[in-house]
Protein backbone atom coordinates (compact mmCIF):
# COMPACT_ATOMS: atom_id res chain seq x y z
CA UNK A 1 0.00 0.00 0.00
CA UNK A 2 1.46 3.46 -1.22
CA UNK A 3 2.07 5.89 1.92
CA UNK A 4 -0.77 8.57 1.89
CA UNK A 5 2.20 11.23 0.95
CA UNK A 6 2.82 9.29 -2.47
CA UNK A 7 -1.10 9.11 -2.79
CA UNK A 8 -1.66 12.23 -2.24
CA UNK A 9 1.39 13.48 -5.30
CA UNK A 10 -0.27 11.51 -7.60
CA UNK A 11 -3.97 12.33 -7.11
CA UNK A 12 -2.70 15.92 -7.62
CA UNK A 13 -0.92 15.39 -10.92
CA UNK A 14 -3.61 13.52 -12.14
CA UNK A 15 -5.99 15.94 -11.69
CA UNK A 16 -3.71 18.17 -13.44
CA UNK A 17 -3.06 16.09 -16.40
CA UNK A 18 -6.61 15.84 -16.40
CA UNK A 19 -7.24 19.40 -16.61
CA UNK A 20 -4.53 20.05 -19.38
CA UNK A 21 -6.06 17.14 -21.22
CA UNK A 22 -9.34 18.66 -21.12
CA UNK A 23 -8.74 22.07 -22.19
CA UNK A 24 -10.33 23.53 -19.11
CA UNK A 25 -10.19 27.44 -18.15
CA UNK A 26 -8.96 26.87 -14.63
CA UNK A 27 -9.62 30.81 -14.25
CA UNK A 28 -13.03 29.62 -13.91
CA UNK A 29 -12.86 26.78 -11.96
CA UNK A 30 -11.06 29.02 -9.21
CA UNK A 31 -13.36 31.88 -9.26
CA UNK A 32 -16.47 29.19 -8.83
CA UNK A 33 -14.43 28.35 -5.74
CA UNK A 34 -13.31 31.53 -4.53
CA UNK A 35 -17.35 32.54 -4.82
CA UNK A 36 -18.20 28.49 -2.54
CA UNK A 37 -15.77 29.59 0.16
CA UNK A 38 -16.89 33.03 0.22
CA UNK A 39 -20.34 32.15 0.86
CA UNK A 40 -19.40 29.57 3.29
CA UNK A 41 -17.25 31.50 5.80
CA UNK A 42 -19.68 34.60 5.67
CA UNK A 43 -22.65 32.64 6.62
CA UNK A 44 -20.63 30.71 9.55
CA UNK A 45 -19.37 34.11 10.85
CA UNK A 46 -22.62 36.22 10.88
CA UNK A 47 -25.07 33.56 11.67
CA UNK A 48 -25.44 32.89 15.79
CA UNK A 49 -27.94 30.64 17.03
CA UNK A 50 -28.41 32.16 20.48
CA UNK A 51 -29.62 29.44 22.99
CA UNK A 52 -31.74 30.73 26.09
CA UNK A 53 -34.70 29.64 27.82
CA UNK A 54 -37.18 29.57 24.69
CA UNK A 55 -34.85 27.55 22.48
CA UNK A 56 -32.76 28.51 19.53
CA UNK A 57 -32.68 32.16 17.88
CA UNK A 58 -30.86 33.31 14.98
CA UNK A 59 -28.71 36.63 15.95
CA UNK A 60 -26.19 38.36 13.61
CA UNK A 61 -22.85 40.23 14.99
CA UNK A 62 -24.00 42.98 12.35
CA UNK A 63 -26.58 44.13 14.51
CA UNK A 64 -24.64 44.32 17.06
CA UNK A 65 -21.31 45.52 15.80
CA UNK A 66 -23.18 47.35 12.72
CA UNK A 67 -19.72 48.81 12.15
CA UNK A 68 -18.14 45.56 10.95
CA UNK A 69 -20.30 45.50 7.72
CA UNK A 70 -17.50 46.01 5.32
CA UNK A 71 -16.67 42.14 6.30
CA UNK A 72 -19.93 41.41 4.59
CA UNK A 73 -18.48 42.99 1.44
CA UNK A 74 -15.15 40.69 1.22
CA UNK A 75 -18.22 36.94 1.74
CA UNK A 76 -21.28 38.29 -0.20
CA UNK A 77 -19.89 36.34 -3.61
CA UNK A 78 -22.94 35.39 -4.88
CA UNK A 79 -22.39 37.75 -7.91
CA UNK A 80 -19.81 35.80 -9.04
CA UNK A 81 -21.97 32.14 -9.11
CA UNK A 82 -23.86 34.18 -11.13
CA UNK A 83 -21.05 35.20 -13.04
CA UNK A 84 -19.30 32.18 -13.81
CA UNK A 85 -23.03 30.67 -14.08
CA UNK A 86 -24.08 32.09 -16.78
CA UNK A 87 -20.44 32.20 -18.76
CA UNK A 88 -20.74 28.06 -18.53
CA UNK A 89 -23.91 27.59 -19.08
CA UNK A 90 -23.58 30.09 -22.35
CA UNK A 91 -20.89 28.05 -23.44
CA UNK A 92 -22.13 24.59 -22.67
CA UNK A 93 -25.29 25.34 -24.72
CA UNK A 94 -23.39 26.54 -27.88
CA UNK A 95 -21.16 23.18 -27.61
CA UNK A 96 -23.81 21.01 -26.88
CA UNK A 97 -25.71 22.14 -29.96
CA UNK A 98 -22.50 21.98 -32.23
CA UNK A 99 -22.41 18.08 -31.31
CA UNK A 100 -26.35 17.74 -32.00
CA UNK A 101 -27.82 17.85 -28.81
CA UNK A 102 -31.08 18.94 -28.21
CA UNK A 103 -32.19 21.45 -26.00
CA UNK A 104 -34.17 18.91 -23.69
CA UNK A 105 -30.71 16.80 -23.17
CA UNK A 106 -28.48 19.65 -22.39
CA UNK A 107 -30.81 20.80 -19.60
CA UNK A 108 -31.48 17.80 -18.08
CA UNK A 109 -27.82 17.31 -17.76
CA UNK A 110 -27.19 20.67 -16.37
CA UNK A 111 -30.16 19.59 -13.48
CA UNK A 112 -28.93 16.81 -12.43
CA UNK A 113 -25.68 17.92 -11.81
CA UNK A 114 -27.25 21.17 -9.77
CA UNK A 115 -29.91 19.29 -7.94
CA UNK A 116 -28.05 15.80 -7.38
CA UNK A 117 -27.62 16.89 -3.62
CA UNK A 118 -31.19 18.38 -2.92
CA UNK A 119 -33.25 14.90 -2.07
CA UNK A 120 -30.53 13.79 0.79
CA UNK A 121 -30.69 17.17 2.15
CA UNK A 122 -34.58 17.03 1.96
CA UNK A 123 -34.84 13.69 3.17
CA UNK A 124 -32.01 14.27 6.37
CA UNK A 125 -34.09 17.36 7.46
CA UNK A 126 -37.56 15.77 7.38
CA UNK A 127 -36.45 13.61 9.40
CA UNK A 128 -34.94 15.57 11.74
CA UNK A 129 -38.02 17.76 12.22
CA UNK A 130 -40.06 14.74 12.50
CA UNK A 131 -38.04 13.71 15.57
CA UNK A 132 -37.77 17.46 17.12
CA UNK A 133 -41.68 17.51 16.66
CA UNK A 134 -42.06 14.06 18.30
CA UNK A 135 -39.90 14.71 21.16
CA UNK A 136 -41.10 18.19 21.89
CA UNK A 137 -38.63 20.82 20.54
CA UNK A 138 -40.31 24.32 20.65
CA UNK A 139 -42.02 24.93 17.26
CA UNK A 140 -39.84 28.15 16.81
CA UNK A 141 -36.57 26.72 17.40
CA UNK A 142 -37.25 23.96 15.07
CA UNK A 143 -38.59 27.09 12.13
CA UNK A 144 -35.49 28.67 12.81
CA UNK A 145 -33.15 25.50 11.98
CA UNK A 146 -35.43 24.57 8.96
CA UNK A 147 -35.07 28.05 7.27
CA UNK A 148 -31.33 27.73 7.76
CA UNK A 149 -30.82 24.27 6.76
CA UNK A 150 -33.04 24.94 3.43
CA UNK A 151 -31.92 28.75 2.86
CA UNK A 152 -29.71 27.71 0.12
CA UNK A 153 -32.19 26.34 -2.26
CA UNK A 154 -33.76 29.53 -3.20
CA UNK A 155 -30.00 29.69 -5.14
CA UNK A 156 -30.71 26.46 -6.71
CA UNK A 157 -34.46 27.38 -7.44
CA UNK A 158 -33.20 30.61 -9.40
CA UNK A 159 -30.07 29.77 -10.79
CA UNK A 160 -32.38 26.71 -12.26
CA UNK A 161 -35.01 28.97 -14.15
CA UNK A 162 -32.38 31.32 -15.57
CA UNK A 163 -30.35 28.34 -16.79
CA UNK A 164 -33.44 27.01 -18.72
CA UNK A 165 -33.76 30.46 -20.19
CA UNK A 166 -30.27 30.42 -21.29
CA UNK A 167 -31.18 30.43 -24.70
CA UNK A 168 -33.49 33.21 -24.55
CA UNK A 169 -30.61 35.20 -22.32
CA UNK A 170 -27.32 34.09 -24.17
CA UNK A 171 -27.33 38.01 -26.18
CA UNK A 172 -29.58 40.28 -23.62
CA UNK A 173 -27.73 43.01 -22.72
CA UNK A 174 -27.66 43.36 -18.60
CA UNK A 175 -28.59 46.74 -19.17
CA UNK A 176 -32.22 45.35 -19.48
CA UNK A 177 -32.41 43.62 -16.22
CA UNK A 178 -30.53 46.55 -14.60
CA UNK A 179 -32.96 49.00 -15.82
CA UNK A 180 -35.53 46.84 -13.96
CA UNK A 181 -34.09 46.59 -10.69
CA UNK A 182 -33.87 50.50 -11.01
CA UNK A 183 -37.41 51.28 -11.48
CA UNK A 184 -38.38 48.22 -9.14
CA UNK A 185 -36.43 50.71 -6.60
CA UNK A 186 -37.50 54.00 -7.78
CA UNK A 187 -41.21 52.57 -7.06
CA UNK A 188 -40.45 51.02 -3.77
CA UNK A 189 -38.35 53.36 -1.88
CA UNK A 190 -39.39 56.72 -4.15
CA UNK A 191 -42.27 56.43 -4.09
CA UNK A 192 -43.71 54.23 -1.58
CA UNK A 193 -44.64 51.41 -3.43
CA UNK A 194 -45.43 47.90 -2.84
CA UNK A 195 -43.07 45.86 -0.74
CA UNK A 196 -43.97 42.79 -2.40
CA UNK A 197 -42.53 44.31 -5.76
CA UNK A 198 -38.91 43.78 -4.82
CA UNK A 199 -39.16 40.17 -5.63
CA UNK A 200 -39.05 41.00 -8.95
CA UNK A 201 -35.54 41.50 -8.41
CA UNK A 202 -34.85 38.16 -7.00
CA UNK A 203 -34.83 37.48 -11.11
CA UNK A 204 -33.54 40.28 -12.46
CA UNK A 205 -30.89 41.15 -9.63
CA UNK A 206 -29.19 37.78 -10.41
CA UNK A 207 -30.10 37.95 -14.24
CA UNK A 208 -27.13 40.90 -14.70
CA UNK A 209 -24.01 38.76 -13.61
CA UNK A 210 -26.02 36.11 -15.64
CA UNK A 211 -25.82 38.25 -18.60
CA UNK A 212 -22.46 39.28 -17.83
CA UNK A 213 -21.17 35.98 -17.90
CA UNK A 214 -22.83 35.49 -21.03
CA UNK A 215 -21.31 38.29 -22.67
CA UNK A 216 -18.17 36.96 -21.43
CA UNK A 217 -19.01 33.88 -23.75
CA UNK A 218 -19.44 36.31 -26.55
CA UNK A 219 -15.94 37.28 -25.83
CA UNK A 220 -16.92 41.26 -24.87
CA UNK A 221 -15.41 41.37 -21.78
CA UNK A 222 -11.74 39.97 -22.98
CA UNK A 223 -10.42 43.56 -22.39
CA UNK A 224 -8.93 44.78 -19.06
CA UNK A 225 -10.65 48.21 -19.52
CA UNK A 226 -13.85 46.43 -19.15
CA UNK A 227 -13.08 44.41 -15.68
CA UNK A 228 -11.98 48.04 -14.60
CA UNK A 229 -15.34 49.77 -16.05
CA UNK A 230 -17.33 47.42 -13.99
CA UNK A 231 -15.54 47.60 -11.03
CA UNK A 232 -15.31 51.43 -10.67
CA UNK A 233 -18.20 52.12 -12.03
CA UNK A 234 -20.48 49.22 -9.39
CA UNK A 235 -18.13 50.44 -6.65
CA UNK A 236 -18.97 53.90 -6.84
CA UNK A 237 -22.46 53.45 -7.45
CA UNK A 238 -22.76 51.25 -4.40
CA UNK A 239 -21.03 53.81 -2.15
CA UNK A 240 -23.51 57.05 -3.50
CA UNK A 241 -26.09 54.40 -3.05
CA UNK A 242 -25.08 53.62 0.80
CA UNK A 243 -24.23 57.14 1.57
CA UNK A 244 -26.80 59.30 -0.24
CA UNK A 245 -29.95 56.86 -0.81
CA UNK A 246 -29.79 54.91 2.31
CA UNK A 247 -29.16 51.75 1.33
CA UNK A 248 -27.71 49.51 4.08
CA UNK A 249 -24.24 49.16 4.09
CA UNK A 250 -24.04 45.58 4.79
CA UNK A 251 -24.51 43.01 1.43
CA UNK A 252 -25.98 40.28 3.67
CA UNK A 253 -28.90 40.48 5.95
CA UNK A 254 -29.43 41.74 8.98
CA UNK A 255 -32.06 39.77 11.56
CA UNK A 256 -34.08 42.79 12.33
CA UNK A 257 -33.07 45.26 9.88
CA UNK A 258 -35.59 47.18 8.03
CA UNK A 259 -34.43 46.93 4.67
CA UNK A 260 -32.24 43.73 3.13
CA UNK A 261 -29.46 44.25 0.25
CA UNK A 262 -30.51 40.61 -0.21
CA UNK A 263 -33.99 39.59 0.71
CA UNK A 264 -35.28 39.94 -2.04
CA UNK A 265 -32.26 42.07 -4.02
CA UNK A 266 -32.01 45.37 -4.22
CA UNK A 267 -29.80 47.89 -6.68
CA UNK A 268 -26.96 48.69 -4.12
CA UNK A 269 -26.89 44.49 -4.66
CA UNK A 270 -26.81 44.58 -8.13
CA UNK A 271 -24.16 47.69 -8.33
CA UNK A 272 -21.89 45.69 -5.82
CA UNK A 273 -22.34 42.85 -7.82
CA UNK A 274 -21.13 44.82 -11.26
CA UNK A 275 -18.07 45.38 -9.31
CA UNK A 276 -17.30 41.89 -7.81
CA UNK A 277 -17.96 40.85 -11.31
CA UNK A 278 -15.41 43.51 -12.59
CA UNK A 279 -12.76 42.28 -10.03
CA UNK A 280 -13.46 38.55 -11.29
CA UNK A 281 -12.59 39.44 -14.65
CA UNK A 282 -9.29 41.20 -13.47
CA UNK A 283 -8.20 38.39 -11.41
CA UNK A 284 -8.81 35.91 -14.69
CA UNK A 285 -5.07 35.86 -16.21
CA UNK A 286 -3.30 35.86 -12.31
CA UNK A 287 -5.59 33.22 -11.24
CA UNK A 288 -4.80 30.89 -14.42
CA UNK A 289 -1.31 31.67 -13.60
CA UNK A 290 -1.40 30.83 -9.70
CA UNK A 291 -3.81 27.39 -11.30
CA UNK A 292 -0.86 26.39 -13.17
CA UNK A 293 0.91 25.18 -9.43
CA UNK A 294 -0.73 21.85 -9.38
CA UNK A 295 -1.06 21.77 -5.40
CA UNK A 296 -3.18 24.76 -6.05
CA UNK A 297 -5.39 23.34 -9.05
CA UNK A 298 -5.62 20.04 -7.43
CA UNK A 299 -7.22 21.87 -4.36
CA UNK A 300 -9.29 24.02 -6.47
CA UNK A 301 -10.71 20.72 -8.16
CA UNK A 302 -11.52 19.45 -5.33
CA UNK A 303 -13.85 22.21 -3.80
CA UNK A 304 -15.71 22.39 -6.95
CA UNK A 305 -16.30 18.73 -7.84
CA UNK A 306 -18.14 18.74 -4.49
CA UNK A 307 -19.32 22.42 -5.11
CA UNK A 308 -22.81 21.63 -4.70
CA UNK A 309 -22.82 19.68 -1.42
CA UNK A 310 -20.41 21.96 0.37
CA UNK A 311 -22.77 24.74 -0.71
CA UNK A 312 -25.94 23.04 0.13
CA UNK A 313 -24.88 21.22 3.48
CA UNK A 314 -22.61 24.09 4.91
CA UNK A 315 -25.50 25.62 7.31
CA UNK A 316 -26.11 22.07 8.22
CA UNK A 317 -22.61 21.78 9.09
CA UNK A 318 -22.77 24.74 11.83
CA UNK A 319 -26.16 23.52 13.10
CA UNK A 320 -24.86 20.01 14.11
CA UNK A 321 -21.86 21.49 15.75
CA UNK A 322 -24.04 23.74 17.49
CA UNK A 323 -26.63 21.55 19.02
CA UNK A 324 -23.91 18.63 19.61
CA UNK A 325 -21.92 21.01 21.93
CA UNK A 326 -25.35 22.32 24.08
CA UNK A 327 -24.80 20.10 26.79
CA UNK A 328 -21.86 21.28 27.05
CA UNK A 329 -23.78 24.70 28.54
CA UNK A 330 -23.46 28.22 26.67
CA UNK A 331 -20.23 28.06 24.89
CA UNK A 332 -18.60 31.28 23.82
CA UNK A 333 -18.94 32.10 19.78
CA UNK A 334 -21.40 29.62 19.83
CA UNK A 335 -24.36 29.66 21.94
CA UNK A 336 -23.53 33.28 22.80
CA UNK A 337 -25.17 36.76 21.33
CA UNK A 338 -22.98 37.92 19.13
CA UNK A 339 -22.61 41.40 20.60
CA UNK A 340 -18.89 42.38 21.18
CA UNK A 341 -15.56 41.17 19.47
CA UNK A 342 -14.93 38.29 22.15
CA UNK A 343 -17.47 36.98 20.29
CA UNK A 344 -15.97 37.51 17.28
CA UNK A 345 -13.12 35.97 18.54
CA UNK A 346 -14.61 32.58 20.03
CA UNK A 347 -16.42 32.10 16.30
CA UNK A 348 -12.74 32.47 14.72
CA UNK A 349 -12.14 29.48 16.68
CA UNK A 350 -15.04 27.52 15.99
CA UNK A 351 -14.58 28.22 12.32
CA UNK A 352 -12.18 24.52 12.12
CA UNK A 353 -14.86 22.40 13.53
CA UNK A 354 -17.29 23.40 11.51
CA UNK A 355 -15.01 22.88 8.86
CA UNK A 356 -14.74 19.26 10.08
CA UNK A 357 -18.61 18.75 10.72
CA UNK A 358 -18.51 19.97 6.76
CA UNK A 359 -15.85 17.56 5.84
CA UNK A 360 -18.33 14.63 7.63
CA UNK A 361 -21.18 15.83 5.59
CA UNK A 362 -19.39 16.35 2.30
CA UNK A 363 -18.15 12.48 2.73
CA UNK A 364 -21.70 10.99 3.52
CA UNK A 365 -23.70 12.85 0.73
CA UNK A 366 -20.75 13.74 -2.37
CA UNK A 367 -22.10 10.60 -3.94
CA UNK A 368 -25.22 12.01 -4.77
CA UNK A 369 -23.28 14.91 -6.23
CA UNK A 370 -21.83 12.22 -8.56
CA UNK A 371 -25.48 11.16 -9.73
CA UNK A 372 -25.92 8.96 -6.41
CA UNK A 373 -23.31 6.75 -6.77
CA UNK A 374 -23.84 5.66 -10.27
CA UNK A 375 -20.22 5.53 -11.08
CA UNK A 376 -17.90 8.20 -12.79
CA UNK A 377 -19.46 9.76 -16.01
CA UNK A 378 -17.56 9.76 -18.84
CA UNK A 379 -16.10 13.02 -20.43
CA UNK A 380 -15.25 12.92 -24.23
CA UNK A 381 -13.25 16.24 -25.71
CA UNK A 382 -12.54 15.12 -29.02
CA UNK A 383 -11.13 11.37 -29.01
CA UNK A 384 -9.82 11.91 -25.24
CA UNK A 385 -11.00 10.68 -22.15
CA UNK A 386 -9.61 11.15 -18.83
CA UNK A 387 -7.63 8.43 -16.96
CA UNK A 388 -10.17 6.46 -15.25
CA UNK A 389 -8.73 7.07 -11.97
CA UNK A 390 -9.26 10.62 -12.40
CA UNK A 391 -12.60 12.18 -11.34
CA UNK A 392 -13.55 12.51 -14.52
CA UNK A 393 -16.09 15.52 -14.17
CA UNK A 394 -15.78 18.91 -12.04
CA UNK A 395 -18.87 20.71 -11.69
CA UNK A 396 -20.26 23.75 -13.34
CA UNK A 397 -22.47 25.09 -11.00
Amino acid sequence: MRKPAAQLRSTVHRLDAAASALGRDRAVDALRGLAILGVVLGHWLVTALVADSGGLHTASPLRHMPWLAPVSWFFQTLAVFFLVGGHVATKGYASARARGSSYGQWLHARLIRLSGPVPALLALWTVVVAGLLVTGTDPDTVRTLLKLALSPLWFLLVFAVLTAATPLLARLSPLWPLAVVLHVDLIRFGLDGPSWLGWVNVAAGWLVPYTLGAAWTRGELERRRAGWALLTGGAAATAALVAGAGYPASMVGVPGAAVSNLDPPTLAAVTFGLAQCGLALLLRGPLRRAMRRPVAWAAVALVNLSAMTVFLWHQTALMATTAASLPAGRLPGLHTVPDDLSWVAARLLWLPVFAVALAVCRSAFRRHERGGGRGRLRVVRGHRTPDRGVPARTHHV
